[in-house]
């Protein structure tokens, strides 16, 4: 199984770093079955999942790696592309981004199976003309660099340029120069860029019945009945939904691996980058992700609330896309899988407060106490100051 090819001399000094992890690995294991087992466990005690990676070229998410004891396999990695859709491929051909732990584990598995430790670069006639336009849909960021999808092709590119990018956004660039690592980079200038929904080709989220609301059953204060509650109350009982909850890299069977959870509990010890990279790891790996977007929002939301409307308003495009026109039915909170969506709305609403935009913000909060009329999140008591166009800064004043 393991015959040695020869390295490049470029390359021999990195391949010969590897040998101590592979010793330290298979220290205690013999034959190939236990050392595959050993990879098996190094891969998933070091190497985090969800985790962005390549096959092929095309961005996934790895969210599992796996032996089944079959020796002529060897290990397996779980991938999901970016419309949710999942398959199982050779763990040695994955290509994860440079200074990764996955990408030091998988260089040390195959150069333990015989292979070149790192992948070749792909080659190919490249489709980008230099100077020409294209349209982009950012995927992941970090820093100046995004992972996105070619929106007439499918296929991806890290795209580099000196902006600040929100995954789920469409980007139209013009191209200065193509190479590759591992997977085709592209360097270019951003000439604009736009949230559009329907142009990410993205699956609906599934829209569950769960019943009759009625506003019979809603407890509506005491006295005199809020000006915004009389027509939800005239309108009567309307349907009730629950909209699906995409979380990639969720255990049902363990609730603390909940990957926002972790997040959260990132962000509270003070790793704010930590928390970041985990967030726009669940968008690269589902843009459906909608509380990825709603807490990249949070984030964002107190230093910088032009980057966090844009990740609240996608999160919400997104949600909205499940939604048959017209809808006139409830997405009630206590229904757990509609919170994502509904946070979102919320930052949404409160951001375009922030900015000025009254109208706009009266719009979202009137449309949330419609799809929530129990109210969970406050908006009955801010929507009259923002009709009012009172400023957010005198609100917080209080």
């Amino acid at each position: 199984m393991k015959k040695a090819i020869p390295a490049p001399k470029a390359r021999r000094a990195s391949q010969a770093a590897l040998n101590e992890p592979i010793a330290r690995i298979v220290v205690d294991a013999y034959g190939e079955d236990e050392q595959l087992w050993a990879f098996r466990q190094a891969f998933e005690d070091d190497v985090a999942v969800p985790t962005g990676a390549f096959v092929i070229g095309e961005p996934v998410s790895v969210v599992e790696f796996d032996y089944d004891g079959n020796e002529r396999r060897g290990l397996t990695a779980k991938c999901r592309r970016p419309d949710g859709r999942e398959y199982v491929v050779a763990a040695s051909d994955v290509v994860f981004p440079h200074g990764t732990d996955g990408r030091k584990y998988v260089a040390a598995y195959r150069k333990w199976m015989g292979l070149a430790p790192f992948p070749p670069k792909m080659t190919g006639a490249s489709p980008i003309r230099t100077g020409h336009l294209l349209e982009l849909a950012v995927l992941w960021v970090r820093q100046q660099t995004a992972h996105c999808r070619f929106l007439d092709s499918g296929r991806t590119v890290t795209l580099r340029s000196r902006r600040v990018w929100v995954p789920g956004e469409i980007v139209r660039v013009r191209p200065r120069k193509e190479w590759s690592e591992g997977n085709p980079h592209l360097s270019a200038e951003i000439e604009c860029t736009s949230i559009d929904a329907a142009a990410l080709a993205l699956p609906p989220l599934r829209l569950e019945d769960r019943g009759t609301w009625d506003p019979r059953n809603e407890y509506w204060g005491e006295g005199t009945i809020a000006r915004w509650a009389k027509a939800i109350i005239a309108r009567g009982p309307r349907q009730a939904f629950e909209m699906e909850q995409v979380l990639p890299g969720y255990d049902f069977a363990d609730p603390e691996c909940d990957p926002i959870g972790v997040s959260n509990d990132l962000k509270d010890s003070g790793d704010i980058e930590g928390s970041y990279r985990m967030l726009m790891e669940l968008c690269r790996a589902d843009l459906r992700c909608l509380d990825a977007h709603a807490h990249l929002g949070n984030l964002a939301f107190d230093r910088m609330p032009d980057d966090a409307v844009r990740h609240y308003e996608v999160g919400f495009r997104i949600g909205e896309l499940s939604l048959p026109a017209g809808f006139d039915g409830v997405l009630p909170w206590g229904h757990l899988d509609n919170r994502p969506f509904l946070r979102c709305m919320h930052g949404f609403g409160l951001c375009l407060w922030r900015l000025g935009q009254f109208p706009e913000a009266a719009r979202i909060f009137k449309r949330m106490l419609w799809l929530n009329p129990s109210d969970n999140q406050g908006i009955r008591l801010l929507i009259d100051d923002v009709r009012a166009k009172r400023s957010w800064e005198d609100r917080r004043g209080e």
